[in-house]
């Protein structure tokens, strides 16, 4: 099913133990917050998406691992069960909606992807994130809006500079393995250009613990 970007799917939520086996190395995870700060990203962009995140599956300790970038600590990795039941460790999931997603681009994949793109995304770990990104954003989004300025405004790249709001992180990690995605021309990358990607479809609606 395509992904909305507006609203959150209109589907039934699963208990994690149930889709768990489901999941597999490279799967988005798309975040929908009811937090202060997932609202600005929201009116930003103009979405229902919040964060983004992506898995990968540790079987030989029967962990499946979400690797991020989160304000204010940066890139990290934490259990996708912490996301579900224990998220801040007060013992309540996520404080919003969490969406299973996966790219056809790892519908199949080989185990030598995987591999790199579990190298990229570790090497990355401990890189701060980009307050000020979350600023320029507002910035752009502002002035592509002013009548006498947004018509002339260029199209801009993404130019990264060793920090990482949640999509960037996202973002180069999937561009390591040869996977793209198309991010707004005014200069950045949001949750919703992932929701956006049409070889993109839902997996399953994430019950969380409350």
């Amino acid at each position: 099913m395509a992904i909305p970007v507006k609203k959150f799917p209109s589907i039934a939520a699963q208990e994690y133990s149930t889709i768990r086996k489901q999941i597999k190395s490279g799967d988005l995870l798309l975040c929908s917050g009811s937090g202060t700060f997932s609202k600005l990203i929201q009116q930003f962009t103009n979405s229902v998406w919040s964060h983004v995140a992506f898995v990968i599956r540790l079987d030989t300790i029967g962990r499946i691992m979400v690797l991020e970038s989160v304000e204010p600590i940066g890139v990290r990795t934490v259990p996708l069960s912490h996301y579900i039941r224990n998220y801040k460790g007060d013992r309540k999931g996520y404080p919003g909606k969490l969406l299973l997603a996966r790219h056809n681009g790892f519908a199949d994949v080989k185990p030598a992807k995987l591999n790199k793109l579990s190298r990229f995304a570790v090497d990355l770990f401990g890189y701060p994130y980009d307050n000020d990104e979350i600023a320029r954003i507002a910035a752009r989004i502002a002035k592509s809006k002013l009548p006498l300025i947004g018509k002339y405004l260029k199209p801009n790249d993404l130019k990264p500079d060793g920090e990482y709001i949640c999509s960037e992180y996202v973002y180069e990690c999937y561009q390591s393995v040869g996977i793209d995605v198309t991010y707004d021309r005014r200069g950045f990358v949001a949750p919703k250009d992932f929701a956006q990607i049409r070889a993109l479809k839902a997996i399953a609606k994430l019950k969380v613990k409350r």
